[in-house]
């Protein structure tokens, strides 16, 4: 009975060491694997805030680089006046520290503030030359309609970048940017806002490793990716997990999951038989899991930084409050209902693009339509800080139109006026009558819409160039799908709008739709 009994307990401690040592060299091998899944993901978030920095580092950089143009277009030949015009955008720029302009057949004009260069005003053209192929590729970059704008070496300007674009084939305008200043004053928001609370970003000197500018970072803090910066190479975005590290989560999980076998192990000692099953029951849910976790992680990198990053976190386990788990699950959910939102408005244009929407008309009253749209959103709106007020004429106000078509188009613009108010969060709905048609209203107080942008605003695609306009989020279409519906109904759109003063949108629709 001793064998059979030492039998049994060398195969317990077999069936036991055995899960143990898998479990131990597997955690040891996958301990890399997960670091570099980790560091992957972290990657691609970096990828996604530093696109997101550097895209609006270049919208900036692009604004001077028209209103330069528009003062070179508008002074002619006139160096008085064009030294005067391009002071006033030095003046009104604390980053621009000098502008300069070589003309192959009229020579060079340098503006600069007090302290600029002179030397480089000497130097012009050995400046560009010795950049000759970036300006050979600026060119070729032009002649397919398209403006770019490059930096380019000075050794002598240390704490300047230059920026070269061209204004004609013959002529390139050069910007000396003060790095510092580009940072801590134009990109500091930009940054703070792709940060998140999730993450410490570093904006550091890649020549000296000198930190210029952070966001919630400490010197104890391991930098996890770092990228250059578009137009200041010499500068790095670096990106960290705020809390514990990619390396104390894999030490942690390896450390739980070895635990978790022991344990098992333990049970098996007690009820030899059952133990097993439980273990090899364990071992397949663990296996399970793991592949799982493996796949989604390997499969679901997309575009969709917010979604995957809090998601990420969630599933890591890092979230121990309940509270906090809520907010970030509807973090994911107001993601979700914004993506479907855009899927469902590419999807109406679609429709309206190859006029497979048919109109229904029928005779409603846009009294009723307009109150029910404004009691369906009057919570939600509210619930965002925004003074939400419905004036509706006084008396009957029918015709003939398509219910949803009109009631996607209010909601569309609704939509858009709280999405553009920052400040001033209030929102007027307003229905009435004028020369014999039935209109609807929607007045915000928000970032307006330039006068010359007023136009374009209602094709398919175009964004506002207007800085606050240009950085929310959207996809060009709602303004055009409205217009699409508008015209369907025979009707017209007007609009006034002053920037930094809010827009009303008209609705104009004719009464008789139906013959």
């Amino acid at each position: 009975m001793i064998k059979p009994i030492k039998k049994t307990g060398i195969f317990l401690i077999i069936i036991i060491a055995l899960p143990i040592l898998f479990f131990s060299f597997r955690e040891v091998f996958t301990l890399n694997q997960d670091e570099k899944v980790i560091s992957e993901i972290y990657k691609n978030q970096l990828e996604s805030i530093l696109f997101s920095v550097n895209q609006y580092s270049e919208d900036i950089a692009r604004s001077w680089s028209t209103k330069i143009q528009v003062a070179v277009d508008g002074t002619g030949i006139d160096n008085a006046r064009l030294e005067n015009e391009l002071k006033i955008i030095l003046d009104g720029n604390p980053a621009l520290q000098f502008i300069f302009i070589s003309d192959e057949r009229k020579g060079e004009t340098f503006c600069g503030k007090e302290g600029s260069s002179r030397e480089l005003n000497k130097n012009i053209g050995g400046l560009l030359k010795s950049n000759q192929q970036t300006v050979i590729r600026l060119k070729r970059y032009k002649s397919s309609n398209f403006i770019k704008i490059e930096p380019i070496k000075n050794e002598s300007e240390g704490k300047v970048q230059i920026l070269i674009f061209l204004l004609s084939d013959d002529r390139v305008c050069g910007i000396g940017v003060d790095k510092e200043v580009f940072i801590s004053q134009n990109l500091s928001s930009k940054i703070q806002s792709a940060a998140r609370n999730e993450f410490s970003l570093i904006v550091a000197d890649s020549t000296t490793g000198r930190s210029v500018y952070e966001v919630d970072f400490s010197s104890r803090q391991k930098v996890r990716q770092t990228k250059n910066l578009w137009l200041i190479p010499d500068y790095t975005l670096g990106i960290a997990l705020k809390g514990k590290t990619v390396e104390d989560l894999a030490k942690e999980r390896t450390y739980n999951n070895l635990m978790l076998v022991v344990s098992l192990s333990f049970l098996m000692l007690i009820v030899a038989w059952f133990g097993f099953k439980n273990i090899r029951r364990e071992v397949e849910l663990a296996q399970l899991k793991s592949d799982f976790v493996s796949n989604v992680s390997h499969e679901l990198r997309t575009p969709l930084a917010l979604i995957n990053m809090f998601a990420e976190t969630l599933a890591m386990g890092r979230v121990k409050s309940e509270e906090k788990k809520n907010e970030y699950y509807g973090i994911i959910h107001g993601e979700t209902e914004r993506l479907s939102k855009i899927v469902n408005k590419i999807l109406s244009f679609s429709k309206l693009e190859a006029e497979k929407w048919k109109f229904n008309f029928a005779k409603t009253d846009l009294n009723s339509l307009a109150e029910k749209i404004y009691n369906s959103y009057k919570i939600h709106i509210q619930q965002n800080g925004f003074e939400f007020i419905f004036k509706p004429f006084d008396g009957p106000l029918e015709a003939d139109i398509d219910t949803g078509a009109v009631s996607e188009s209010v909601i569309n613009l609704i939509d858009n006026a709280v999405k553009y108010s920052v400040e001033k969060k209030r929102v007027v709905l307003v229905t009435g009558r004028t020369d014999g048609k039935v209109f609807i209203e929607i007045e915000d107080s928000g970032a307006g819409i330039p006068e010359n942008e007023q136009k374009k605003i209602f094709e398919k695609f175009y964004r506002s160039g207007n800085g606050n306009v240009h950085n929310t989020k959207g996809t060009g279409l709602g303004l055009a799908l409205v217009k699409h519906i508008v015209d369907g109904h025979k009707g017209e759109i007007n609009l006034n709008s002053n920037l930094g003063e809010g827009s009303t949108f008209r609705l104009i629709f004719p009464v008789n739709q139906i013959k």
